[in-house]
């Protein structure tokens, strides 16, 4: 791809003074020791919709078990997921091993340094892609993510949503006519620092900004009113009854499926409870539904709240007991089950929400009953 050079900004290049404010203020990030496109490719998949510091011990963990492609190419889904519990949007690791599969069957084992063929892998986006050929390969392609648009937003004074199509369209513009000729690896990585260490969303730092004197929000004194967004989504709160399948001292537990939301990943059985249902009612009519069996709930364990991007759960967990303990689980939603120790649950993937209740059942007062239900079992 061809991109045009540089503008300046009156008589001093902004790329100029932005660059030599990260060159002496930069983090000291893992991925941007050596620059590797296998490490940068992984911390931008990461980093989407999640903080540095959230994402720093998944990439360490991450990086000792998978210290290249083909690893994590000839690794299982459910490693990777497992990995990767807890980072959320889980169709971001699907997509990483599908990409590296093609990786090394198609390119050596590298991810090739050509913005068109990156762009083309799965889960890759534009910025992604930016990201990868800039960073990597100091190629002159911008990168746009959330921080550049909160810097460009307020830099240029951005009245509108910022996510419009024609907005989104002057701000690639912009970083692709600001980036200096030789330099983008500097440059875009400054604007991102820039956007998580200063231009923050609430209370910027301005007055330490490297640009301050070109923003065009500060001089009129609208910085904490861009950027403009729409309405985000209204939070909707879901009731849910789960429940703690007990058999001989084994607990049930089931797979999603690969597509849809958290697809793969492991969970204990239940649904969302309907207006007017009691929750241990809804319990059971999920059992039977789903599942094709009859449970007794035995006891409450827990009620667990989790907050999601666009909706708030409270889980309902019961301890359950088979009403026929030979009566074998009919799968009619999920696509996988087992019966597993309490002590195996630590080894598989687990929505947020339920690794919150396994935190629970690994306490000793639930392992002996447990432990006792096996003993009246036999």
């Amino acid at each position: 791809m061809k991109f045009k050079r540089e503008r300046k900004q009156g008589s001093v290049k902004v790329s100029d003074l932005l660059i030599a404010w990260f060159e002496e203020h930069h983090r000291d990030l893992p991925w941007r020791r050596d620059y590797s496109p296998y490490q940068i490719w992984i911390a931008e998949m990461m980093l989407q919709q999640t903080q540095v510091k959230t994402v720093l011990p998944y990439y360490h963990r991450w990086m000792k078990r998978f210290p290249d492609i083909q690893s994590v190419a000839l690794a299982s889904a459910e490693e990777l997921l497992k990995y990767w519990e807890g980072l959320g949007y889980y169709l971001r690791v699907r997509n990483i091993h599908e990409t590296a599969k093609i990786l090394v069957d198609r390119y050596s084992c590298e991810l090739p340094p050509d913005y068109s063929q990156i762009r083309a892998l799965p889960g890759i986006g534009a910025y992604t892609a930016g990201a990868i050929m800039s960073l990597a390969y100091n190629e002159s392609v911008p990168a746009v993510d959330g921080n550049v648009k909160r810097v460009f937003s307020r830099f240029f004074n951005i009245t509108a949503d910022i996510n419009s199509s024609a907005n989104l369209k002057f701000l690639w513009s912009k970083a692709n006519e600001l980036m200096p000729a030789g330099r983008a690896r500097e440059f875009n990585q400054a604007l991102m620092e820039l956007g998580a260490l200063i231009c923050v969303p609430k209370n910027p730092a301005c007055t330490v900004c490297p640009v301050v004197n070109q923003c065009e929000s500060f001089k009129l004194d609208v910085v904490d009113a861009r950027p403009v967004r729409r309405p985000g989504k209204k939070i909707t709160p879901i009731e849910v009854s789960l429940g703690v399948l007990v058999n001989q001292g084994k607990v049930f537990i089931q797979r999603r499926p690969e597509n849809g939301l958290m697809g793969g990943l492991w969970e204990f059985p239940g649904g969302k409870i309907e207006v007017g249902e009691k929750p241990e009612d809804a319990l059971l009519r999920e059992f039977s539904e789903e599942l094709g069996i009859e449970v007794n709930c035995a006891y409450k364990i827990a009620m667990i709240r989790h907050s999601y991007t666009t909706f708030r759960v409270t889980l309902h967990a019961f301890l359950c007991r088979p009403q026929d303990p030979a009566q074998e689980p009919q799968l009619r939603a999920a696509v996988k089950c087992r019966w597993v120790t309490i002590q195996q649950l630590e080894q598989l993937a687990f929505p947020a929400a339920n690794r919150k209740l396994i935190q629970m059942l690994q306490k000793r007062k639930f392992k002996e009953r447990v432990a006792f239900n096996a003993q009246s079992a036999r």
